[in-house]
C-alpha cells in the first residue's frame, strides 16, 4: 500500500518540505491492507540502550541527533511567557503558576534533544504546549534569518534547513502517532495547533527575504560551481516559493494562505471521517454456516476481533466472530466467503465508506477541489493538475498519454479475464455465473487461479512466517547492497510493543541508518494501509560532531494479518510482496550518500520517481533464490516445494489486465478530478468516476458506488493529479530490474555488481539529481515500458494492436520521459 505519507516527498522548499514531509508518506502505498498481546516475532538484541531523552531544549545550539553517542544533558533556558510583565508585580501564586508552566514545557519531550523520538512518552497532553513553544521558537529564528540572510550557503541554506529539520521532526513525530495510535485526545490536540504550524510554513514559504537570496545565488557568477545538489535545491527553492504564493500582492496572498489553511484542515478530516468509518462497521456472526468458506487464519482474527470486542470466550471454532472493514478482515470475505449475500453486505459497505451521515466525505472533496482549483487560478495555472505537475517528471499531457497507452495494452486482457471467471463459474453450476457482480469477482478469482495453477494462498501461508520472510529480506540486501542489518530493539523508545527497530551496517560495520518497523494491523487505533515515511534524514548540517553526517532513520508501517495464538504471523504472499515494496522506499532513505539535507534521501525526488525502488523490489518475489529462502514451513523447515514456485511464477501474470485496469482508473479519475471537473457544476464527482469507469471498467461501478469518500491518497495523502506516479515509476521499476535480468540472474557476480550500480544510482543519489539523469545512470539509456508489459504478460496484447511492422523496441517501446515519443504504443 504507502501507500507514501506524509506523504510528503518532495522536500525541496521551504513550504513543500514542510507541509508535504510532514504529511503521512507513501500512504496506502499498496493495498494489501490495516493490522492483542502476543510474543515478539524476532529475537531481541542486546545492546546498550540510550536515554530515551535529553532535558536540553531542541533549539539548543547544539541541537542535533546523534546515533552514536549521548552527550551530557544541560539545562534547558525557556523564554517566560510572562518576560514582560515585573516579577515584582506578580503575586507568588502568579509567580508559581507560571513556574509550574515554564517548567512543563522543559519537560515536554517534544522539546528535548533527543537521540531517537521518544515515541513511548508523548501523548496528547504535550501537543498544544511543545508545538507551541516550538513555533515560537522558530519564529524567531526565522525574523533572525530574514535579518541578516546573505546569497551564501552558510547564510542560507544552512540556517534555513536547521529551522525546516525541527518541525519537520517533531511534526512527523506527532503526525506518525495520530496514525499509528490514534486517539480522540490527539486527534483534538493535533486540530488545534494545526493552524498554528500551517501559518508558520505560509511565512516560511513566501518569506521575500529567502526567495531573493535563492535568486541571488542562481544568478551569481558562481552558479555553475555549485554542485549537482546544490543546483537542484536552489531550483527547487525558487520555483517552490513561487508554487507557494511568494509574488502575490498582499489581498491574493491573504486569499492564498487562507486557502491553504483550510485544505490542511479539510485533508484532516477526510482522513479522520475515513478511519472512523471503516471503525464503525462490526458485523456480528455467531452462525459458522455463514462464513463457510473462511480460512483458519480469517477464523482466527474474525475471533480475536470478538474478544477485543468484549466477547471473551470467542474462538476460532466456534465463535462469535466479527468482520469489519479492515484489510485483511474484508480481503478474506471477499476471496473465501461462500455465502454470497455477506460478501455483497461486505462490499457495499466497504465502496460506501464516509460517505453518509456525520462521516459523509461527498461535501469535503469538493470543497477540496474547489479550493486547489483556486489555488491554482491564482498561481496563474488552468488547473489544479498543471500546479502537481509543476514539480514532477511528467506533464499532464505525458501522464494521459502514458495511462491511455497502458490502458489500451490491458483492455481486451480484462474483458478475457472477464469472460474466463464466468465461463468457470458457469463450470461450477453457481447460480451467479450469468450474472456476476462486483463481490463475485475476488471470490471466483481465488477458485480459478486455485483450479488453473493448483495454488491455494492460504494453504501457502505456513511457509511465509514473518521472521522468515524479513531472514530472507535481509540475505537480499547484503547481497545485492553489500548491508549487513540486525535487530537493534531497545536501542531506541517505540510506540507499541510489536514494534521492531533495526540497525544497518556498511560492509566495513559501521553503522549507516536505523528503521522502525510496525507491521499488524490495529483496526482500533492504526490507519489502513501500508507507508513508509522518514523520522530523521541524513544531513551534515545536522552532525553532532560537525566532522560525519547525521545518520538517516526511517519508519516502515504495514497493516498485515498478526499471530493468532501461538503461530507466528502467516503471511500472504499478497503481505510479503508489500513488506519488500515498503522496504525499497526504506533502501532508499536509508542507504543515500547525499549529506545535503534538504535533496537527502527520498527528500527532494519527484513525486512519479518515488516508487522506483519500492517495486523494484517486489521484483525479487518473484526470484526463485530469494523466494525460496524465505518460504520455510514455520513448524516443519520443509522449502516451498520446486513445483509451487513454478505455479507461483506462472500465476503472475493471472489477471494482470484487470488488476492493470483498476489502477489506471483511480489514476485517470484523479486526473479528470483535477483537470476538467467543475466544482458545483452539473456533473458530480460520481458522474467523473462513471464516465472513467466506462472505459477502465469491464463491470461498471455500482451506482451507490462512492469509493471516493474513501480515497485518501489524494484527498488526504500526498497524491493529488499524481495517482499516475504508480503506473510512471512501474515502467521504470520493470525496466530497472530488467538490467539485472539481462545481466543474468543466475550469475551472482553479475547481480552483486548491478546491485551495486543501483545502490551508487538510484538508491545513493537522492533528490540531489533529476530521476531522469539518475535512472540513465545506473540503466546507459532513458526507460522503455516494455518490461513492464512483458513482466505484466501483456506484450502479446500491446503487438497485436499495434499496426507498425517495426520491432517492438524500435516502434513500440520508444517511449521516452521528457521528450515526445517516437511513435505511439497503441491506438486510442
Amino acid at each position: 500500500m504507502m501507500r507514501i505519507i506524509l506523504r510528503n516527498r518532495v522536500l525541496l522548499a521551504s513550504l513543500l518540505i514542510l507541509n508535504v514531509l510532514m504529511a503521512t508518506r507513501f500512504i496506502l502505498s499498496r493495498s494489501v491492507h490495516p493490522l492483542l498481546k502476543r510474543p515478539p516475532p524476532f529475537p531481541h538484541f542486546a545492546s546498550k540502550r540510550f536515554p530515551k531523552s535529553h532535558p536540553c531544549p531542541l533549539w539548543s545550539p547544539s541541537f542535533s541527533f546523534c546515533l552514536a553517542t549521548p552527550h551530557k544533558p544541560t539545562t534547558p533556558t525557556i523564554p517566560s511567557s510572562l518576560s514582560s510583565r515585573s516579577c515584582s508585580s506578580l503575586s507568588a501564586t502568579a509567580m508559581a503558576a507560571s513556574a509550574a508552566a515554564d517548567e512543563a514545557v522543559a519537560a515536554n519531550p517534544l522539546l528535548q534533544d533527543f537521540d531517537f523520538p521518544p515515541f513511548d512518552v508523548v501523548d496528547a497532553q504535550h501537543v498544544r504546549p511543545g508545538i507551541r513553544a516550538l513555533l515560537k521558537k522558530l519564529d524567531g529564528d526565522l525574523e533572525e534569518l530574514e535579518r541578516t540572510v546573505e546569497p551564501t550557503w552558510t547564510k542560507l541554506v544552512v540556517p534555513l534547513e536547521k529551522i525546516v529539520d525541527r518541525l519537520t521532526v517533531v511534526w512527523g513525530l506527532v503526525n506518525h502517532l495520530k496514525a499509528v495510535k490514534d486517539s480522540s485526545e490527539l486527534r483534538s490536540a493535533i486540530e488545534e495547533v494545526q493552524p498554528e504550524k500551517v501559518k508558520f510554513q505560509l511565512r516560511l514559504g513566501q518569506s521575500k527575504p529567502i526567495y531573493n537570496a535563492f535568486k541571488a545565488i542562481q544568478e551569481s557568477p558562481d552558479w555553475q560551481t555549485l554542485s549537482d545538489a546544490r543546483k537542484r535545491i536552489v531550483e527547487a527553492q525558487i520555483k517552490e516559493a513561487v508554487l507557494s504564493g511568494v509574488s502575490l500582492e498582499d489581498d491574493k496572498r491573504d486569499e492564498f494562505n487562507k486557502i491553504e489553511q483550510e485544505l490542511e484542515r479539510l485533508s484532516q478530516k477526510f482522513s479522520d471521517n475515513v478511519l472512523d468509518a471503516t471503525k464503525k462497521f462490526e458485523k456480528l456472526i455467531t452462525d459458522k454456516n455463514e462464513i463457510e468458506g473462511l480460512p483458519a487464519t480469517a477464523l482466527g482474527m474474525a475471533a480475536q476481533t470478538a474478544v477485543s470486542k468484549g466477547h471473551e470466550n470467542a474462538n476460532a471454532e466456534n465463535g462469535p466472530w466479527i468482520i469489519t472493514l479492515d484489510g485483511p478482515s474484508f480481503l478474506s470475505v471477499m476471496q473465501h466467503a461462500r455465502n454470497r449475500a455477506l460478501r455483497e453486505e461486505i462490499y457495499r459497505a466497504y465502496v460506501a465508506r464516509a460517505s453518509s451521515g456525520d462521516l459523509d466525505n461527498t461535501a469535503i472533496i469538493d470543497s477540496i477541489l474547489k479550493l486547489r482549483l483556486e489555488k491554482a487560478k491564482l498561481l496563474n495555472y488552468n488547473n489544479y493538475a498543471e500546479v502537481s505537475m509543476a514539480t514532477k517528471m511528467a506533464t499532464v499531457e505525458k501522464a494521459e498519454e502514458l495511462l491511455e497507452k497502458l490502458r489500451s495494452a490491458s483492455w481486451d486482457a480484462a474483458v478475457q479475464d472477464m469472460e474466463d471467471l464466468k465461463n468457470f463459474s458457469k463450470s461450477q453450476d453457481a447460480p451467479e455465473a450469468d450474472d456476476l457482480n462486483h463481490w463475485d469477482i475476488s471470490f471466483w478469482s481465488e477458485r480459478l487461479r486455485e483450479s488453473k495453477f493448483d495454488i491455494n494462498e492460504e494453504e501457502l501461508r505456513p511457509y511465509f512466517s514473518l521472521p522468515k520472510v524479513m531472514d530472507g529480506l535481509f540475505r537480499l540486501a547484503n547481497m545485492l547492497f553489500g548491508i549487513d542489518i540486525e535487530p537493534a530493539d531497545g536501542l531506541a523508545p517505540v510506540w507499541n510493543i510489536d514494534v521492531r527497530f533495526y540497525r544497518i551496517k556498511d560492509s566495513s560495520g559501521s553503522p549507516i541508518a536505523y528503521f522502525y518497523f510496525d507491521p499488524y494491523t490495529r483496526p482500533s487505533e492504526k490507519r489502513g494501509g501500508a507507508w513508509m515515511d522518514e523520522v530523521l534524514a541524513r544531513s551534515h548540517v545536522l552532525s553532532r560532531d560537525g566532522t560525519s553526517a547525521r545518520l538517516p532513520v526511517a519508519h516502515m508501517v504495514c497493516n498485515q494479518s498478526p499471530p493468532v495464538g501461538n503461530k507466528p504471523s502467516l503471511m500472504t504472499f499478497r503481505e510479503v510482496e508489500t513488506v519488500f515494496h515498503e522496504f525499497g522506499h526504506a533502501l532508499q532513505h536509508m542507504l543515500t550518500k547525499q549529506d545535503e539535507g534538504l535533496v537527502a534521501g527520498i527528500r527532494g525526488i519527484e513525486w512519479d520517481a518515488v516508487e522506483l525502488p519500492s517495486q523494484f523490489m517486489e521484483n525479487w518475489c518473484y526470484h526463485r533464490d530469494t523466494l525460496m529462502s524465505i518460504a520455510k514451513h514455520y513448524e516443519t523447515g520443509e522449502t516451498l516445494p520446486e513445483e509451487t514456485f513454478l505455479k507461483l511464477l506462472a500465476a503472475r501474470t493471472f489477471r494482470a489486465g484487470s488488476l492493470s485496469l483498476r489502477q489506471i482508473r483511480f489514476a485517470s479519475v484523479d486526473l479528470k478530478l483535477h483537470t476538467d471537473y467543475v466544482p458545483g457544476g452539473a456533473e458530480s464527482i460520481f458522474d467523473v468516476d462513471r464516465r472513467v469507469s466506462e472505459r477502465t471498467q469491464v463491470i461498471p461501478p455500482l451506482p451507490e458506488d462512492r469509493f471516493l469518500c474513501g480515497f485518501s491518497h489524494i484527498f488526504a495523502g500526498g497524491y493529488a493529479a499524481g495517482y499516475y506516479s504508480y503506473k510512471w515509476a512501474e515502467v521504470l521499476s520493470a525496466d530497472a530490474f530488467s538490467a539485472f535480468e539481462d545481466a543474468g540472474l543466475d550469475n551472482s557476480k553479475a547481480v552483486k555488481e548491478t546491485g551495486n550500480k543501483f545502490r551508487e544510482t538510484i538508491l545513493a543519489l537522492g533528490g540531489g539529481k533529476a530521476p531522469l539523469e539518475v535512472f540513465v545512470d545506473f540503466r546507459g539509456r532513458e526507460p522503455s515500458p516494455e518490461p513492464l508489459l512483458r513482466h505484466n504478460g501483456l506484450l502479446a496484447t500491446a503487438s497485436v494492436i499495434l499496426s507498425r511492422k517495426r520491432s517492438v523496441r524500435d516502434s513500440v517501446y520508444a517511449f521516452r520521459f521528457g521528450i515526445p515519443s517516437r511513435t505511439t504504443l497503441l491506438s486510442p
